[in-house]
This record gives structure tokens, sequence and C-alpha cells, in this order.
């Protein structure tokens, strides 16, 4: 590649293949920073209104379709013509079967060649996101190397590069290698698709339990299934001193304490209990760390706050309070309070929230040194 990342030379624009390949050439192995923003094309879209899309959602995608069609008409159309094609009509970023219909009716050979071509060398976002619908749609394993490269621009390509990904042979393998490489929304998409490929493939499910969730707030949506396709409530026989495994399973049910209406909260995760069990048992055996205290607080916290989906049984409730009485335990030692002492002097963000917010309601012994801890 020639193109310098977000730099376009005199004469020339940049392709957003070329700003994601150039990016991620100077971090393989991490997301792109800021997922690849701004786009190349970013001033020319401000120029002016964007297209909005239709009230009736049947309509999405009729335009694109219509002018796909006009040009697979004409036998001698090449991709290129295409390029300046988009930039005036809503281009969803989803799935749409007008745009399939719009491939199945050109024929495998076109559409894929159009889709390779508006991937590789379109300037404008839009006509890449043609491109990618069309791959997602025909592509072959061919593509999984161009599909993966545009999807690290995942916040808008995402969607299209999961499904790309899934329909392939080898997709599992192709989603995973990118969800090591997004955030945010583009890891929502990802780790959904491979959920979708939990009995499909043996890489995923391993996967899925230590790798899923990045400690991004969006992982709120997809935590919960994680847990249930993944098997997490048999997982956690595996603990052991497995702190990889631990750790993981840390952000999850972090995560599905502020779960509710984005995914399977905490409440609701009919294991719930079984896996905290065996999760504050296991944290037990590490050593403290501030993301660990922290987790542990904020699980606590939700256990003071909520009750369980059938928390008109009485073994229910005593359940979820035991639960909660073992994190403040694990809390009140003395090392894990010195952990939290530590960070709070280091002005970890996470510390110094709970000490605002959480300290006083859970009586945290960190916050209030001159408490006597209970007995260990």
């Amino acid at each position: 590649m020639s193109e310098t990342p977000g730099i376009g030379l005199p004469g020339h624009q940049t392709t957003l293949f070329g700003h994601a390949l150039g990016l991620h050439r100077l971090s393989p192995d991490k997301p792109l920073p800021r997922e690849g923003e701004p786009y190349p094309d970013e001033e020319r879209r401000r120029r002016g209104p964007r297209p909005k899309a239709p009230r009736d959602r049947k309509l999405v995608g009729v335009d694109v379709a219509r002018i796909l069609d006009e040009h697979f008409a004409d036998p001698d159309a090449v991709p290129s013509a295409l390029n300046d094609r988009f930039h005036d009509v809503y281009v969803p970023i989803h799935h749409i079967e007008h745009i399939v219909t719009a491939a199945d009716m050109a024929g495998e050979v076109r559409a894929r060649e159009a889709g390779r071509w508006l991937v590789r060398h379109a300037t404008d976002r839009s006509a890449v996101t043609v491109g990618l619908a069309l791959l997602a749609a025909v592509g072959t394993v061919d593509d999984i190397p161009l599909i993966q490269i545009i999807g690290l621009l995942s916040c808008h390509f995402g969607p299209l590069a999961a499904r790309g990904l899934e329909r392939l042979p080898g997709g599992a393998d192709a989603l995973i290698w990118l969800a090591e490489r997004v955030t945010g929304w583009g890891r929502v998409y990802i780790v959904e698709a491979l959920c979708r490929l939990v009995d499909g493939d043996p890489v995923v499910r391993p996967w899925l339990l230590r790798r899923a969730a990045d400690g991004d707030f969006l992982n709120g949506y997809f935590v919960g299934r994680v847990a249930w396709v993944a098997e997490l409530h048999k997982a956690v026989a595996m603990f052991g001193d497995d702190a990889e495994l631990v750790d993981h399973t840390t952000r999850l049910l972090h995560a599905m304490t502020y779960g509710e209406g984005m995914g399977t909260s905490l409440r609701r995760y009919p294991y719930a209990v079984l896996v905290l069990e065996a999760h504050v048992r296991a944290l037990g055996d590490l050593e403290p760390t501030v993301e660990r205290y922290f987790a542990a607080a904020t699980i606590a916290q939700y256990l003071t706050n909520e009750t369980p989906i059938g928390s008109d049984d009485p073994g229910s409730r005593a359940c979820w309070e035991r639960g909660r009485a073992a994190y403040l335990a694990l809390l009140d030692k003395e090392d894990w309070s010195a952990t939290a002492r530590e960070g709070l002097a280091a002005e970890d963000g996470r510390i110094t929230w709970l000490a605002d917010s959480v300290a006083s309601e859970l009586k945290l012994r960190a916050f209030q040194p001159d408490r006597p801890r209970a007995e260990e």
C-alpha cells in the first residue's frame, strides 16, 4: 500500500481500505485508534445534509438496488463506474434483502467483481458499504482478508463484515481474528455472530469464555448471550487456578450488573447464584487487583439493590444474600482493602468512583480505615 493513513496525496483520494490497512499496520494486534475515525471521506460528507432512511422500513435499500440493477443491466459497465453513485442515497449498514436480490439478479461473478472493487478501491464510505453488502451475499473464502481489513473500521462496517464472515467456511477463525482487533459497537456485532456459530466450530466456545468481553460499556449488549451459549454455568467447574477464565468471568458478571434493557441482566440469568458462588470462591484464591476489587464491589452493590427473578421464593432470596455476604467478606480482607487504598492514592477512576458512590452504602473497610476488620 502506498497510501499514508488518513492522508491523501495531491489529486488523490485515500481509499477507505487503504486507510484501514495503513492504521492496522501501525498496531497489527490492537483495535485501530479511535476505531479508525475520522475516515478519509469525512470532509466530503460534512459538506451537505446526509440522505435519511425512508419512513417505510420496507423501502430501505430500494434506491441502492435500483442503482445496482441499472449498472448490471449494461454488460459493459465496469465496477469503477459505481464509485460515486451512492453518495446521495441512503445506504444501510446492515443486511438488506433488496441488495441481496440485486446481487442474485446480476449473477455471482459480476456481483462479486463489483463488491471486491468497491471494498478495495472506493473512496466514499457509501460505495464501500454497498461493496461489502455484495461480498456479504456472494463473497468466497478468497474475500476473507478483504472483509477483515475493512471490518476494522468496525463501527460502520462491522455489521456487514460479521455477516459476510459468518457465512463462509473458516468464518469462525476469521471472526475471532477481527474480534480481537475491534471494540465498541464493532465488537458487539462480531461477538453476536460468534455466538451464532458456537455449536458449529470448536474454537468458538473457549474464545467466548475467555476473550469475548473487553471491558467496554457496550459489552452489556452481548455478555448475557455469551454466558448462555458458552455454558458459563458449566465452565465454572474448571476455574481452579485459571486466572484468565476467572478474570473474564469477572468482566461478564460486572457487565451483567448494568445490562438491564441491553441484554440478559444478572437478576434474569437463571444460573446467577451458581456462577456467583463459584466466582467469589475463585476470586478469593487470586491476588487482589484494582480491576478485581472494582468488579467485586459493583457486584456486591448490585446484589444489595436488586432482587432475582423469582424473589418471592425464600430460598432464592437466601442464596442471593449469601452471595452478597461472600463478596463483602472478600472486600473486607486486609490485602483487598490495601489494594483499593493504593488505587485511590493513584487516583484510579474506578476506585474514586467507588469511594464517592458505593463505599458508604456497602461500608467498605478500604475507605473506612478505623472500622474493625472481620475475622479472616
